[in-house]
């Protein structure tokens, strides 16, 4: 069985692009590292790498190495500065996953500038990533989680509604009841698996169908729609508050169509969280102690109404 000494190598040959690149960076005669990566493909008996081409080129092999190889080195680092590095000072890679950093801008960046020792990097996706397969230390979730073997911590609870600008609302008509939604441009979010929202939830249980052109799970960009007249869109209310009270955007059907927004944190149940992990988890808490802040408000948005194409 290959020693760990040859999966280094191999990643830094990855990594460098280049046999004599990698050399250089691990003190090693080329020689020597060309050597030992030939005995490597020898004894795992597949080809690693293609050499060919001035670059070299991973094979089917070699990426299936490389998934497995980097995890393993990564923790294998950790280990070793955890142990090293007793003084709970945060420091090293951090990885956090979320669907949107509008909401989280101040919060991100005034982490980074309290611990300057802490690597962070920021997975943005709508999906619910899978945290172990994907070396997510912590992610926030809009919803309720899906994974059970998670620990959660709620951040907030915050009721959801419709709005639209009063532009849109003059020319389309204001709904009266749920059902007139279905006439209306609705601008929606994504569910799981990428498939678009096609109902709303009704405050008194249950769902009302609805449609639209326009699909993204930023919220601020559904907003900015919604402020150029372009749909109805759902949001939490302290988010649309400005808005609203701005006269920018007013409510639509407010005691009929809407639900809780619910915001969390989510990270895989260890028995030792990294430094930098425990501090991201107690500064994103108070941060949000008095709950969610209102999102910064937009200025408004003239809305040019041009000719209809026949």
């Amino acid at each position: 069985m290959p020693s760990a000494d040859r999966l280094e190598e191999f990643v830094a040959i990855v990594d460098a692009g280049s046999v004599s690149a990698a050399a250089r960076h691990l003190g090693l005669p080329r020689a020597t590292l060309s050597r030992r990566l030939t005995g490597l493909e020898e004894e795992l008996g597949v080809r690693l790498l293609h050499r060919e081409t001035r670059r070299l080129g991973l094979t089917d092999a070699g990426q299936a190495l490389l998934r497995r190889a980097r995890p393993l080195l990564e923790d294998t680092t950790a280990a070793w500065q955890a142990v090293a590095r007793l003084d709970d000072t945060p420091r090293g890679r951090l990885r956090v996953a979320m669907p949107t950093t509008s909401l989280f801008h101040d919060l991100l960046l005034g982490f980074a500038a309290m611990y300057p020792e802490v690597e962070l990097e920021l997975v943005v996706s709508p999906r619910q990533v899978d945290l172990r397969a994907e070396r997510v230390d912590v992610a926030f979730r809009f919803g309720p989680s899906l994974d059970p073997n998670l620990v959660l911590r709620k951040l907030w609870t915050r009721r959801m509604s419709a709005v639209a600008s009063p532009a849109y609302l003059d020319e389309h008509g204001r709904p009266r009841q749920p059902e007139d939604l279905y006439g209306h441009a609705c601008l929606l979010s994504f569910e799981e698996d990428w498939r678009r929202a096609s109902q709303w939830p009704l405050r008194s249980g249950g769902q009302i169908e609805v449609q639209g052109r326009l699909v993204c799970d930023e919220v601020s960009l559904r907003l900015h729609a919604a402020l150029m007249g372009k749909g109805i869109t759902l949001a939490p209310e302290p988010v649309s508050q400005p808005y609203l009270d701005s006269g920018q955007l007013e409510l639509v059907l407010p005691e009929q169509i809407g639900g809780a927004a619910i915001a969390s944190l989510v990270y895989p149940e260890r028995e030792f969280l990294l430094p930098q992990v425990r501090a991201f988890i107690d500064h994103v808490v108070e941060h949000f102690v008095d709950g969610m802040p209102p999102h910064p408000a937009l200025q408004p948005v003239p809305i040019r109404k041009g000719k209809r194409r026949r």
